[in-house]
């Protein structure tokens, strides 16, 4: 029979680790007598991280000791004490090959339920001393699992632990783990995981998303993982294309229409992709931009609008520096803000130049003549301010149910009210509710960063569904960064340790450049970080694929090999290495 053998707990406190300051609950210890378990949490223990730790469905940490041996044995490490994987229970059997999701225990006054496989992250890393445990205790089949709290009671080390139910479903916990971490994800055998009624929430979307990816026949890396699991991957590279056509779409917006220009067709964008553009207006040194298609999906072309402030050296290289006939290096179109198939109404919601994917997405809509109901709200300073505004007003009346509804910040006594514009202005909460916005309608979000804010939250406040809110980030986009506390983000930059000499790496959507340096980096993601690039990570061992993004240009090779690998034009930079100069999407 199984038995416990260690009860753990220790509440969050801040841990230094590569020169940063992490919040986390991984350091337990032993507790002497019996303990309280409750609903959440057992007496006297915390999780630093409530967004991938702790709570009802994760309320209790189990390992074994027979993993522990494992450890010892391959890590060469004979000092581990009961609670240094941060588990609350170390226990003598129920090991993943063997315990099922919904299987339920029995220990001391109180009864369990599993209910999913335990996600590694860089913490356990950080306990262990050893940066390559995510991958390896997920690779290995022992992760170690949570439990349900389904009857509180006091529980301690030496208690037996009685089996008293089972899911009718049987998946074991190393199965379960094995079907979203490692290839290939059989359809059936997600099915099967998704009938299990214990199977937390998190893991159940993450299966579901990989079964709806799988029947699209979407060549996504891994649909389950992360968010940036849904980038379509497309072949690194640049291609010339001529500049077919060149026109102010406003004061300050200049429109490129590019052609190919040896008659083979381009590769036809999603509807709110970009393509990223080398420009070089001052030699050789190029500059990486990337820009929103917005005009309607094309094998002959593409149109980019382009917003030339003041400062903007590739804006005005664009505005002033080229004409019709002329080169440009352009990637396949590439991104992730594009429209979902739903029969849900639609918003589309922009400010400023904001307006270019929104603008392709309300071509794509109706040319199909949808009758879906479609909104769009675009806020712009002024009439002269306002590109393509008869041209999206067009789009509009040729949906059977299309709106628009623009407001100006300032409008000129040129710019009719009722005609030019509906309101003087910005979007707040009760503006968009005057609109009509509907709360489970799918909403398209791009604008400056504070804008793109400020409506989610508005759209929040007004019950629209975090998960049915669009957004499209001009610059580097969100990061993740779990645990860490007390950074500031700073505007991107090259390294004051940059030595000149290396492989150069682009980070094209913060629009910077740096030398790679193999002594002062292990990983892209380091770089990426010394220069206060927005990266998105979690295990930094090539597990969870949240730090996916695209390869742009150039090779890759991985220090430490990837469980999933992601498809040809996407690289995990938390374990990549450059070979050559190259570009990323970050």
């Amino acid at each position: 029979m199984a038995r416990l053998v260690s009860v753990n707990v220790g509440l969050p406190r801040d841990v230094k680790w590569k020169d940063r300051s992490v919040h986390t609950g991984i350091w337990k210890k032993p507790v002497k007598g019996r303990c309280w378990v409750g609903r959440n949490n057992l007496a006297g223990d915390g999780q630093g991280d409530l967004q991938g730790h702790g709570g009802p469905n994760r309320a209790v940490l189990v390992y074994q000791t027979e993993s522990y041996q494992h450890w010892q044995t391959l890590l060469g490490r004979y000092n581990l004490e009961f609670g240094q994987f941060g588990e609350n229970f170390t226990v003598d059997g129920l090991s993943d090959a063997d315990v099922c999701i919904g299987d339920q225990y029995q220990i001391g006054d109180a009864l369990f339920e599993v209910t999913q496989p335990r996600v590694t992250c860089y913490r356990v890393g950080m306990r262990l001393e050893e940066p390559r445990m995510p991958a390896l205790m997920t690779s290995s089949g022992r992760p170690g699992f949570y439990l349900r709290v389904l009857k509180e009671g006091s529980v301690g080390a030496g208690d037996e632990i009685r089996k008293v139910g089972e899911a009718p479903q049987r998946m074991t916990v190393h199965a379960v783990n094995a079907l979203l971490y490692s290839p290939p994800h059989p359809p059936d055998q997600l099915e099967r995981a998704l009938q299990i009624e214990a199977l937390s929430p998190g893991w159940r979307w993450s299966f579901q998303e990989m079964l709806d990816a799988s029947q699209r026949g979407v060549a996504h890396s891994n649909a389950g993982l992360s968010p940036s699991g849904t980038i379509y991957p497309v072949a690194p590279g640049f291609r010339s294309l001529k500049v077919a056509k060149l026109e102010r779409a406003s004061t300050d917006v200049v429109a490129l229409t590019l052609a190919s220009a040896d008659g083979q067709p381009l590769g036809v964008a999603k509807p709110g992709q970009f393509v990223v553009v080398r420009l070089r207006p001052q030699g050789d040194q190029p500059l990486l931009r990337s820009y929103s298609l917005s005009s309607n999906p094309s094998a002959s072309q593409y149109r980019l609008a382009v917003k030339v402030s003041p400062d903007s050296i590739a804006g005005s290289y664009l505005r002033d520096g080229l004409r019709e006939g002329d080169m440009l290096e352009v990637s396949a179109p590439r991104g992730v803000f594009t429209l979902n198939a739903s029969d849900r109404p639609i918003i589309l919601l922009s400010a400023g130049i904001g307006l270019t994917p929104v603008l392709a997405m309300l071509h794509a809509l109706a040319a199909e003549g949808v009758e879906n109901r479609v909104l769009w709200l675009h806020s712009a300073r002024d009439g002269q301010h306002h590109p393509f505004a008869q041209e999206a007003r067009d789009l509009v009346k040729a949906l059977p149910n299309g709106r628009m509804y623009v407001v100006y910040s300032r409008p000129l006594a040129s710019d009719r009210l009722g005609a030019d514009y509906d309101a003087v202005g910005h979007f707040a909460k009760d503006v968009l509710e005057s609109a009509g916005v509907e709360r489970k309608a799918e909403v398209y979000v791009c604008g400056p960063g504070r804008f793109m804010d400020d409506m989610t939250g508005a759209l929040g406040s007004l019950g629209v569904a975090s998960d049915r809110i669009h957004t499209e980030a001009f610059a580097g986009g969100e990061s993740l960064t779990p645990g860490i506390v007390g950074s500031t983000r700073r505007k991107p930059h090259v390294p004051e340790s940059d030595t000149g000499v290396g492989p150069l790496v682009y980070f094209s959507r913060s629009g910077i450049s740096a030398h790679w340096d193999d002594v002062a980096y292990n990983s892209l993601l380091e770089l990426a970080e010394t220069c206060d690039v927005p990266v998105r990570w979690s295990c930094r061992t090539g597990v969870c694929h949240n730090c996916e993004t695209g390869l742009i240009e150039g090779e890759i090779a991985y220090d430490l090999e990837p469980i999933d690998s992601p498809p040809k034009g996407n690289v995990l930079i938390c374990c990549a290495q450059p070979r050559g100069n190259i570009v990323v999407d970050a």
